[in-house]
């Protein structure tokens, strides 16, 4: 690069690279930097008329009697302006007097020529590049022919950036769908274990209550046996007492007939049964009235139950009773849970 596009680049006039020459002069010819020193102290004073030089170096070569000489001065100062520009002294004066115009910007990095600063500011953001100066060159129009290729060439780019993100945007697809089955089939599965725990738990409460039933008829079969035998023994004993015959009557048979019935009554009043299903039946008659309730529930809910079912019964005026065992609940008893009076896991009610 010549010094004086290393002026030109750092921002200097093109108008005041003239006085360079002196500058190399006044400075002893020692380089750039100390000619580019004098030329800023003296930025203030007016530019030098070299057309003097010009006329001189031109009778010089004329070699003309009636020309002017040229001094010592003008002597060096054509032969600084020659060794610069080169050529003649005529040409190098006219080619520093010319006005400079930077015609592109050149990246100092790479080489690129750009024809606005638009281009160059994409250039640097593209490319990271930030030296650039300013340049003679001219950028050329492209013809024809270089703008078919141009374009032909922005088309197999804009084709292979899409083929590229079509390829990225499958392989994304793809493993989203993935991603969605294996999401489904866990989901399946855990509805299926879900599924399969119901089946147990209710496979099992059924079998629960099952057992549970089992054990009520037994009690209730037991309580029905030992009313029998009380009754027999009631009757043996009213017989004896109308024929006036002392009748005795037999402890143990009591006791070994009571006993199976209390058994079997204490292994139901034992267990903690969560709900009670409950057979009310109407003293008047009647279809019975089925429901379950929780085991904590009280009698009187009960009758409001029987309430909402027939209108003809009062909440405070219904009685209960039940048959076996022998019982008959009074209004006192409806604060009672079903638990406490003994109805769980199941009963049957007679509501007069």
């Amino acid at each position: 690069m010549s010094d004086k596009d290393v002026l030109l680049s750092m921002g200097f006039d093109a108008g005041r690279l003239t006085p360079l020459v002196g500058a190399l002069k006044a400075t002893g010819n020692r380089g750039l930097q100390p000619a580019m020193d004098h030329i800023l102290e003296n930025e203030g004073k007016p530019v030098p008329d070299l057309s003097g030089v010009t006329a001189n170096s031109s009778s010089s070569g004329g070699g003309g009697g009636g020309d002017v000489p040229m001094d010592e001065d003008d002597d060096e100062d054509a032969a600084a302006l020659r060794a610069v520009y080169g050529g003649s002294t005529a040409s190098a004066t006219a080619a520093a007097a010319a006005d400079v115009e930077a015609k592109s910007i050149k990246c100092s990095q790479c080489g690129k020529i750009f024809k606005n600063t638009a281009l160059v500011n994409y250039h640097a953001e593209k490319s990271g590049h930030d030296q650039f100066e300013e340049s003679l060159e001219e950028v050329k129009p492209l013809t024809e022919e270089e703008k078919k290729q141009k374009l032909e060439e922005l088309r197999l780019k804009m084709a292979e950036k899409r083929a590229v993100k079509q390829k990225e945007t499958a392989k994304e697809d793809k493993a989203n769908e993935a991603i969605r089955r294996k999401a489904g089939r866990d989901m399946n599965d855990l509805r299926e274990e879900l599924k399969h725990k119901e089946l147990i738990k209710e496979a099992e409460n059924k079998r629960r209550e099952k057992v549970e039933d089992q054990k009520a008829r037994a009690a209730i079969k037991a309580q029905i046996e030992a009313d029998k035998k009380a009754r027999a023994e009631k009757a043996a004993r009213e017989k004896a007492l109308r024929e006036g015959n002392t009748y005795v009557e037999s402890s143990s048979a009591a006791a070994s007939s009571a006993a199976p019935a209390a058994a079997a009554a204490s292994n139901v009043a034992g267990k903690d049964y969560p709900h009670t299903r409950l057979q009310i039946r109407l003293a008047s008659g009647g279809q019975p009235y089925t429901t379950t309730l929780s085991s904590d529930a009280t009698l009187r809910e009960v009758a409001e139950f029987l309430a909402g079912q027939v209108l003809a019964v009062d909440v405070e005026t219904v009685n209960f009773a039940q048959h076996f065992p022998r019982k008959v609940f009074s209004h006192a008893d409806f604060s009672r849970t079903l638990k406490e009076l003994g109805l769980t896991p199941s009963a049957v009610l007679i509501a007069s």
